[in-house]
């Protein structure tokens, strides 16, 4: 264990992401819910609030939640966090971060204009007090009904965005490093790994699964910008980029 060596950006992200862990519950147990407070909520929503994009990255559901991100963050994050250096790597942490909450919200804007005709206008008011929602739309479906009441009322929370875009880039930087994937007996290459799991979010964010709550699209939004940062960065700056890993 003293061999391990985690980078400043990565460790202190570790730190940072277990702080507001503990806080969440912290504060919980004193009638403060960070979720509202730190996770991000649709720009047109009540409880929207102007730093959420950032804040919302070092929030997490459950243990589960942040465990997975955080062994994510540990092994991909460590490896390019020691390539590219400290100032690229939080620049390209936070970036994919705020893309992928830029697309999540791009998606519920072409969500509540299909029910509502608007991306404004808030129908939705939510009472956290009796733990009810009103929405001011008539004549629409129950299930659209509660689409609009997951938009408006609930938080996106997690710093899942961020690791998908440090998947991407890894799988750019190192494609043929061999990895190994629960259920798969054999070792299968970063750059067959990555893109089926990619596929797999896009899938499962068009399909719309019922009781899904996972945020797909921002999954997708941060791989994106992983994936346009690591090939404007690689042009801009070839003769630095080491080959690929062979």
């Amino acid at each position: 264990m003293n061999n391990i060596h985690i980078p400043p950006v990565v460790k202190n992200l570790l730190i940072i992401n277990a702080l507001f862990f503990a806080a969440k519950f912290v504060m919980k147990n004193a009638g403060i819910d960070l979720d509202y407070l730190l996770g991000a909520f649709y720009f047109d929503s009540q409880f929207f609030r102007i730093w959420q994009p950032i804040t919302y990255m070092f929030m997490h559901g459950d243990i589960m939640h942040i465990f997975f991100n955080m062994f994510a963050l540990f092994m991909f994050g460590g490896v390019i966090e020691s390539r590219w250096g400290t100032k690229r790597f939080i620049n390209f942490y936070l970036i994919t971060g705020l893309g992928a909450v830029a697309l999540q919200m791009g998606v519920q804007a072409y969500e509540v204009y299909q029910i509502t005709g608007s991306v404004f206008h808030n129908p939705v008011l939510v009472d956290l007090t009796r733990g009810m929602a009103q929405v001011g739309v008539p004549g629409i479906s129950a299930e659209a009904r509660d689409t609009l009441i997951g938009i408006y009322g609930f938080p996106m929370v997690g710093a899942s965005g961020a690791i998908f875009g440090l998947l991407v880039a890894f799988g750019m930087l190192y494609p043929n490093t061999e990895m190994y994937i629960m259920f798969i007996p054999i070792p299968v290459k970063a750059k067959y790994i990555i893109p089926v799991y990619i596929l797999m979010e896009l899938s499962l964010g068009v399909a719309r699964v019922p009781g899904d709550s996972i945020a797909h699209y921002a999954h997708l939004g941060g791989a994106l910008l992983g994936f346009i940062l690591v090939k404007l960065w690689k042009d801009k700056d070839n003769n630095r980029f080491f080959k690929y890993y062979e």
